[in-house]
């Protein structure tokens, strides 16, 4: 095994001269007419965004509170202060937050379901405004929210929406222009290329207790006139043949792609491989859930979605998995104890997935589940990328509403987090490179830090490159990046029988106030199909040092102990073998810090020894289910390797 690290402040990764070209040189489709970027890097540069984020044009996000638009997202998202629920009798809100360093990119992502009864229920005048659903829903909004969520997830309309639910397709029409014009107005597409908006939306489908939510981005200004939400595609597969026929196959540049997320609350029904009709799923079912995922959202407010915790069958427990996971495996265990589960094997965790789409492609000729990962919020307050610990405001969707006064003690759920980022490398900040870069799955997800990796496969990497200058240029041309295949070795190198993996992080740069967290390790996870058709996966640590001794002191949540400011590894698999199908991907873990509930605990100056310390909202501080401290990370998208 060769295992290569360094740890020397020469290594950069990205280390290139940015000469601009041509608009017609670029190297992906070009499907909007607009200004070259002048930050144009062919070896690409990491963006940092939020693909999931709701305002006040979601029923949930409305119906606890939420005021803030589409527009106000976007102020969020680059730089500007917004202000929060409560709101006084004069519309005066009582909290303020404001990102700590703005995004490159975003999309709101309202949820398709219902965004013309919200419009209704909100407009005096409009056919529907005095029905006892939104009376409910202006008087008593919290039962609305249930209510509504109900009809919503039967795939359901009420009574005043009229036949076949016309009047409120009608008015989602205005909800939906309003979401578009605020991606134009925001999207910066001048020569800085300093911020992208994408045109977006959440197709909210459930079946049963098991979620099945999707996130529509599309690619440019190109989309169909309304969103389809599960009323009108009650299935995964109906929702991405309705954006065959409404997008894809018209005429014009419309082109999509679905994110699945939350599949740790699916109940195992988010990635099925059978048809409602008990049938096997087929090639063609196969390749078009290929063509439409090419992501899946690893993290985000409601949990890590990465890997079961536990040992199962042969699989080993990776003591990882446990980060950042919820204490049941459906949305009902939320609210009704006797529906709570711990989340089990088969549940929908996406290493399995990734695990079982290699069990597809030797079956049935293609891998359905061949997805890149990234993170997201799922912000229910507008508040997108808001992600830091030391300033949670909590998210409002499925957390602690505060329509009526601000939360006493925590300020969401204890078992819920702040979410993570999305990143894509990209040639520059517009639209169609940072498409293209979702659509190639060069991405990679963290839970909040802005943690820069890098992840190359190929056969013949030398052992230095890692002190070399060119270590980028170097990975695309001896190899293939993240979100790749990575094809047997041609007959010129075929005494190089190993694959050779390339890894490199930079911790967080933090801000000029703010540090980042030192990095802990990387590890490369391996999941592969054995001679007899099982599934494997392997965990290896390949730099950096598990047992450095970092901590936290938790009564002032200063981080203790030393780690990397960056870590790099060239590193080649012991236990490969050339015939049998596997992906690898890389996992960044920085050293532990305080989680956002124990800054809370520890600035209100929570004593678990002592009762007296713990006042109103508090007392989850010393709840069993209170996690201290977490260790950030980050996730590449994985590199498959299929045999001849």
């Amino acid at each position: 095994m060769l295992s290569y690290m360094v740890r020397i402040s020469t290594i950069v990764l990205i280390l290139v001269i940015v000469v601009p070209i041509a608009a017609g040189e670029r190297p992906f489709a070009l499907t909007e007419s607009r200004e070259p970027c002048l930050d144009y890097n062919s070896l690409k540069n990491a963006y940092f965004g939020d693909l999931h984020v709701h305002t006040a044009y979601s029923q949930d996000a409305s119906t606890q509170g939420t005021r803030n638009t589409p527009h106000d997202a976007y102020r969020f998202a680059k730089g500007e202060e917004v202000g929060l629920q409560p709101y006084d009798d004069r519309g005066k809100h009582a909290r303020t937050r404001k990102i700590d360093r703005p995004l490159d990119f975003m999309a709101v992502t309202d949820h398709a379901e219902q965004l013309g009864e919200v419009r209704i229920c909100n407009t005096p005048g409009m056919d529907g405004y005095n029905s006892w659903v939104c009376l409910m829903y202006r008087w008593f909004p919290r039962a609305a929210f249930f209510v509504m969520n109900i009809k919503s997830t039967n795939a359901e309309r009420f009574g005043f929406c009229g036949e076949d639910g016309q009047w409120c397709r009608e008015a989602a029409s205005g909800p939906w222009r309003e979401i578009q014009n605020a991606a134009e107005i925001h999207y910066d597409n001048s020569s800085a290329c300093q911020f992208t908006s994408f045109v977006g939306y959440e197709w909210t489908g459930a079946r049963g207790e098991g979620n099945l939510h999707r996130n529509v981005i599309f690619r440019n200004a190109d989309v169909p006139s309304l969103p389809t939400s599960f009323i009108e595609a009650n299935t995964s597969p109906r929702l991405m043949q309705a954006l065959d026929r409404e997008c894809m196959d018209k005429k014009g540049n419309c082109d999509a792609i679905t994110i699945p997320h939350n599949s740790n609350l699916s109940n195992g029904l988010m990635f099925q491989t059978v048809r409602l009709d008990g049938e096997p799923i087929s090639k063609a079912d196969a390749e078009r859930r290929a063509r439409h995922e090419t992501l899946v959202e690893v993290m985000q407010h409601k949990g890590s979605s990465e890997c079961y915790y536990g040992a199962y069958g042969n699989i080993a427990p990776d003591e990882q998995c446990s980060f950042e996971q919820l204490p049941y495996s459906t949305f009902l265990g939320k609210y009704f104890s006797s529906q709570r589960t711990l989340p089990e094997p088969g549940s929908g965790f996406v290493r399995e997935v990734l695990r079982e789409g290699l069990r597809q492609e030797k079956k049935i000729g293609a891998n359905p589940f061949k997805m890149g990962f990234i993170g997201s919020s799922d912000t229910h307050l507008a508040t997108a990328g808001a992600v830091e610990e030391d300033n949670f405001a909590g998210h409002g969707g499925a957390g602690v509403p505060a329509n009526k006064e601000i939360p006493p003690g925590l300020t969401d759920n204890v078992e819920f987090n702040p979410g993570g980022l999305a990143v894509l490398w990209a040639e520059e900040n517009a639209r169609d490179a940072l498409f293209s870069a979702m659509r190639r799955r060069e991405a990679y997800g963290t839970s909040g830090p802005r943690i820069k990796l890098r992840f190359f496969g190929g056969w013949d990497y030398p052992e230095t490159l890692c002190a070399s200058a060119e270590f980028v240029r170097e990975g695309y041309q001896r190899g293939v990046p993240m979100g790749s295949d990575l094809a047997t070795p041609p007959a010129d190198k075929a005494d190089k029988q190993l694959p050779v993996f390339a890894v490199s992080a930079l911790q967080d740069a933090g801000t000029a106030i703010k540090s980042g967290n030192p990095l802990q390790r990387i590890q490369i996870i391996k999941g592969w199909v054995d001679a007899q058709g099982q599934s494997q996966e392997q965990v290896y640590d390949v730099a950096g040092n598990p047992d450095n001794g970092a901590s936290v002191d938790l009564s002032t949540c200063k981080p203790l102990g030393q780690g990397y400011s960056q870590l790099c590894t060239v590193w080649q698999d012991p236990d490969f073998r050339s015939e049998q199908r596997a992906f690898y991907y890389a996992r960044i873990l920085e050293n532990p810090s305080c989680r956002w509930s124990q800054q809370i605990c520890s600035a209100r100056g929570v004593d678990c020894a002592d009762p007296s310390t713990l006042t109103e909202g508090l007392e989850a501080c010393c709840s069993a289910e209170h996690r201290p401290t977490v260790q950030e990370r980050a996730w590449s998208s994985p590199i498959w390797y299929t045999p001849e």
